[in-house]
């Protein structure tokens, strides 16, 4: 499967799974709002997600899949399936222990994460149970992350990229179905996480099976391969959560303001997260096991050409998301979510947040694009030195931030944050010879951004001009308003982008086309 074959699968079965999560988040909106119970569950459903960046996706991919990708290159598929067999022997009594570890000091876990709540009897003590029921989604989640690489380093994209929408499907379904029979909404929504999880993992096992891949467990033993598993995967602990580590300290931040700041700042990242999932982590997914393969057999200008094909395409699809969410926050998010215990006030919070975290939505993108070239070298220390400035800037700017801005301060300090992280990630791999940009991505990233402040400009025309009375009406209109914004604003700038020269769509037919066999 070529790259953008590829990018185009991923990013296709996440767009379905972000639209059920959007459905979801409607669901938890009208059922919570933003109260305690609220902000107890985006408490409890942060909290194995931001271990699962560490122990799944994010730090055991990064080692796990260029070492994979290797021993298939230069060994044989056999070879490669023994190396996962004993990886997966070290990766289930690892998440095991870590997880009967963390039920027992869920407290603790809590007055770290959340301090704000302490005073609050009702909120920490909610988040306390809710993250013990939602915790042991962690192992599930990790297997399954052992799974997907193995399916995306053998172009197998779909059934990893489709498990998402299997989560959101199973809370959509958990929350009207369990509420009256486990305590509530928040119990309700907390078991449909674990539930989410173990549908998951069976989805994968069932997957790896029919590709030929199914694994026998090994009991644990370190040899020199697993040894350097380790070796990549601790620092990437650090390296590949660095944006879930900002959203923490924005967490641990926000539960210091008044009740509510966490959950404006949830929904807020959920709209913002929507172009980083379906554009960053597609990008992502189909770029590490390609130019692993790629570095592998040597072919080092391969690499590079489609790193900066990977960030062209970036730029294209996040520039004019980020400039639309800075356009017009308030419509957006008043014609989504304003209803149920979801009122104007809130809505307004929401709308401010997600300007401020949308200045960084570029940055979350790119980021994606860049760190796989450090991991297909096997070189997961560098971005854990990176990741640590940015870190810096979001706690420092936040705690700063939040003085005068309150939980809007915060969302700011995590996307400036983040376009310091893909700074210094472009920085330091072109420093070394790892990447440099080629005319065409220096010609068409201008092209690309003027066509997106050319829409936003038609956005605002549009917002101030010609809608504000179809706002004020049903349902039905508020929806055709929301709907000609986006149909609007996408026509602008396709048009733009094309009139500009950012993009051909002759380029789209050859990069999507089949690769012949050999």
């Amino acid at each position: 499967m070529s790259l953008f074959r590829a990018i185009a699968t991923v990013g296709s079965l996440t767009m379905l799974s972000r639209i059920a999560g959007f459905g979801r988040d409607l669901m938890i909106a009208r059922y919570l709002g933003a109260g305690p119970v609220a902000d107890a569950f985006f408490v409890a459903l942060r909290l194995p997600n931001f271990f699962r960046s560490l122990f799944a996706e994010g730090a055991f991919t990064a080692g796990f899949l260029p070492l994979f990708a290797g021993t298939e290159a230069t060994e044989g598929r056999e070879a490669a399936r023994g190396f996962a067999a004993r990886a997966l022997g070290i990766l289930l009594p690892v998440t095991l222990a870590f997880t009967v570890v963390a039920q027992i000091a869920m407290p603790a876990m809590i007055l770290v994460l959340a301090p704000g709540f302490v005073g609050d009897a009702t909120r920490f003590d909610l988040a306390v149970t809710l993250s013990i029921i939602t915790f042991p989604y962690l192992v599930f989640i990790s297997i399954a992350a052992l799974y997907g690489a193995m399916l995306n380093s053998v172009g197998r994209f779909a059934a990893m990229a489709g498990t998402p929408i299997l989560l959101n499907v199973t809370m959509i379904a958990g929350l009207p179905l369990l509420s009256d029979h486990v305590g509530g909404p928040g119990h309700a929504l907390a078991w449909s996480v674990l539930a989410g999880g173990i549908v998951q993992f069976l989805w994968l096992s069932h997957s790896v099976h029919r590709a030929g891949l199914g694994l026998r467990l090994h009991r644990p033993k370190l040899d020199a391969r697993i040894r350097r598993l380790f070796r990549l995967v601790l620092p990437a602990a650090f390296g590949a959560g660095a944006t879930q580590v900002n959203l923490i300290v924005g967490l641990m931040l926000a539960s210091l303001l008044p009740a509510g700041a966490v959950s404006y700042l949830f929904y807020a990242d959920r709209l913002n997260q929507l172009t980083v999932g379906v554009v960053g982590v597609a990008i992502a997914t189909a770029l590490l096991p390609t130019i692993s393969a790629q570095l592998a057999r040597g072919e080092t200008e391969a690499a590079i050409a489609n790193q900066n094909r990977a960030l062209e395409f970036g730029l294209l699809l996040s520039l004019p998301a980020a400039a639309a969410l800075i356009a017009v926050p308030f419509p957006i998010i008043s014609i989504l979510f304003e209803r149920g215990e979801f009122d104007a006030a809130t809505a307004q919070a929401t709308a401010d947040a997600l300007l401020a975290y949308a200045i960084g939505l570029p940055g979350y993108v790119l980021a994606r694009s860049l760190t796989p070239s450090f991991h297909a070298r096997q070189d997961t220390a560098t971005p854990v030195r990176l990741a640590l400035v940015s870190i810096a800037v979001n706690l420092g700017g936040g705690a700063l931030l939040m003085q005068w801005l309150g939980h809007v301060g915060l969302a700011l300090a995590t996307a400036l944050a983040a376009l310091v992280n893909t700074s210094l990630l472009g920085f330091v791999l072109h420093r070394r010879g790892h990447w440099r940009a080629d005319a065409r991505l220096k010609s068409r990233a201008w092209r690309i951004l003027a066509a997106a402040l050319l829409m936003a400009a038609a956005l605002v025309a549009a917002d101030r001009l010609l809608l504000p009375g179809w706002y004020a009406g049903g349902d039905v209109l508020r929806l055709a308003a929301l709907a000609l914004l986006v149909g609007g604003g996408m026509a602008v700038y396709l048009g733009a982008v094309l009139a500009f020269g950012g993009t051909r769509p002759a380029e789209w037919k050859t990069m999507l086309r089949r690769p012949k066999k050999t």
